[in-house]
């Protein structure tokens, strides 16, 4: 099923806008709240089964999208299209995090961002080779979880005293035992096989207080996919990500020791709760030394994520003025102590 927002004042199809959080017509310029735009103005069309050919009931034009496309435009008319029969069922999202970062908001940050990279090449930092900058819906899990841990560990307390002219080391061994209840709530995962996991992580945090329940009207004017991973396949995912803050928490709950020597460590996380989740994503293409860099932007909070190219030749400098000031401190130091460096 395809679906278009027509404006109630003039009939123009209408798409999210960021900044006022409505839907904008960009032909004359009204606004509608999502909740309340008229069931009259809602055009839809239906198609029979997953077929990838739709047609534009704006232009009557044949959309082709993959079968993992939720929202796009129309190559022609420009028309942003929400796919819907893709957004039903078992692939309806439960929540969205609306784009609050206009595109030439977007624009703008990345371009300030590019001019922060201190080694990166002159030509690349002025900001002014985007490609293509495509605002898109990226599909997300979101788990609570919740689990034990059992910890077991030798730990050590070293005192060390003289007598005479004996110097004496005393090492106590303790076992120590815990036994602690895991609770986090939403941990995301990204569930596109398209985007990039390193990417995606970066971009977070995002700001959870502005989960909205899913409206199909706010992926108007973006692209969006559903998810290529259910979220039992992402869940080893998770666990390892974490993992880490499991071992950090662990670590603070034994101190007063010299060492601690972990003998056994059992985590069992369950998921208590999931939510499929749509998550706001700039992508941002970048011509730079004729090729094509790929840098993501956080739609919600302008964060930019990417790896930048680096410059040689202020590598080169840079290490050069380490090595420098290191010289300058390095004589300082044996000046100050009577002694002299050559």
């Amino acid at each position: 099923m395809v679906i278009h927002y027509k404006c109630p004042n003039c009939g123009a199809d209408m798409a999210f806008d960021s900044e006022s959080g409505q839907l904008s017509c960009p032909s004359c310029g009204h606004e509608e709240t999502i909740e309340t735009l008229p069931e009259e103005n809602i055009e839809r069309k239906f198609d029979e089964g997953e077929a990838k050919e739709y047609h534009c009931e704006n232009c009557g034009a044949i959309i082709l999208t993959e079968a993992e496309t939720t929202a796009t435009h129309c190559g022609f008319c420009g028309a942003p299209v929400v796919l819907a029969d893709r957004l039903t069922g078992d692939l309806a999202p439960a929540k969205v995090i609306p784009f609050t970062v206009s595109k030439d908001e977007a624009v703008a940050a990345f371009k300030k961002w590019t001019r922060g990279g201190r080694l990166t090449p002159r030509g690349f930092m002025s900001g002014e080779r985007i490609k293509k900058m495509t605002g898109m819906y990226v599909p997300f899990w979101l788990y609570d979880i919740e689990g034990e841990a059992h910890v077991q560990a030798i730990g050590t307390q070293v005192r060390t005293y003289q007598r005479g002219d004996t110097i004496y080391t005393e090492t106590d061994f303790y076992d120590v035992f815990r036994e602690i209840d895991l609770s986090y709530l939403k941990v995301p995962a990204d569930a596109s096989e398209k985007m990039d996991d390193v990417l995606m992580d970066k971009l977070e945090p995002y700001d959870y207080s502005d989960l909205k329940d899913f409206r199909m009207p706010y992926l108007a004017g973006y692209l969006a996919e559903k998810y290529d991973f259910d979220d039992e396949q992402l869940f080893s995912r998770v666990e390892s990500k974490i993992i880490p803050y499991i071992d950090s928490y662990i670590s603070t709950t034994i101190s007063g020791y010299s060492s601690v020597s972990y003998t056994n460590k059992q985590i069992d996380a369950q998921k208590k709760k999931v939510y499929y989740t749509l998550f706001p994503v700039w992508m941002v293409y970048y011509d730079f030394d004729n090729k094509e860099h790929t840098f993501a932007m956080n739609g919600q909070t302008g964060k930019v994520v990417g790896k930048p190219p680096i410059s040689s030749g202020k590598v080169a400098l840079w290490f050069t003025g380490i090595a420098a000031s290191s010289f300058v401190v390095m004589k300082a130091i044996a000046f100050a102590v009577g002694g002299v460096l050559w």
